[in-house]
């Protein structure tokens, strides 16, 4: 019984942890002590958004399904070209220089390889000519930025790449106890 309670006051913190900071919102006051908060990610207007990610692909906010590399725009997404963070070249970032309008940030997601100054600074360097900003971040920060961004309403662009391993989280466990386990009940304790 003490492993359900300690489990239920793990899956009450994590829960409350996830509600004030998984997904970009926006909160507004209304006065007399009432305030609203609203989900960006299920805000049809706020573009497109990435729901998650996997070693497959993403799940985007309008729950379309992308396999593979993919290019994100606010409203536009395409199947990326690329295999490996090793492909990533100035011919397959040329697409981000090309589209109008002209995006002021790019964010590429490299997976979970490492990022090292020489592969940074050609990308920078690359799309420095084209007077374009560039993030260059591991899967995991390359979603949360564009999302990030996307819902700023700048003009952003991402290149992507589904990471080869997941990393599990108490998050990710808890999760899969529930599911598990219909019978599974919180209480405030």
């Amino acid at each position: 019984m003490n492993v359900l309670q300690g489990l239920g006051r793990i899956a009450h913190q994590s829960l409350r942890r996830n509600i004030c900071t998984s997904l970009a919102r926006r909160s507004t006051y209304e006065g007399d002590g009432k305030t609203s908060v609203t989900i960006l990610n299920k805000e049809a207007d706020a573009g497109l958004m990435i729901n998650s990610y996997s070693q497959f692909g993403f799940r985007l906010n309008n729950d379309m399904v992308v396999i593979g590399p993919m290019a994100i725009f606010s409203r536009t997404v395409l199947s990326w070209n690329v295999e490996s963070h090793e492909d990533i070249n100035d011919q397959s970032l040329s697409l981000f220089c090309a589209i109008e309008p002209k995006i002021d940030v790019l964010v590429v997601g490299i997976g979970d390889n490492t990022i090292t100054p020489s592969f940074s600074k050609k990308i920078i360097d690359f799309m420095k000519r084209y007077k374009i900003n560039v993030e260059v971040l591991g899967t995991e920060q390359a979603c949360s930025t564009f999302n990030f961004l996307n819902a700023e309403n700048r003009v952003v662009g991402a290149a992507l790449i589904p990471p080869m391993t997941m990393r599990l989280n108490e998050d990710d466990l808890m999760r899969k106890q529930m599911s598990i386990s219909p019978s599974f009940e919180l209480t405030d304790k």
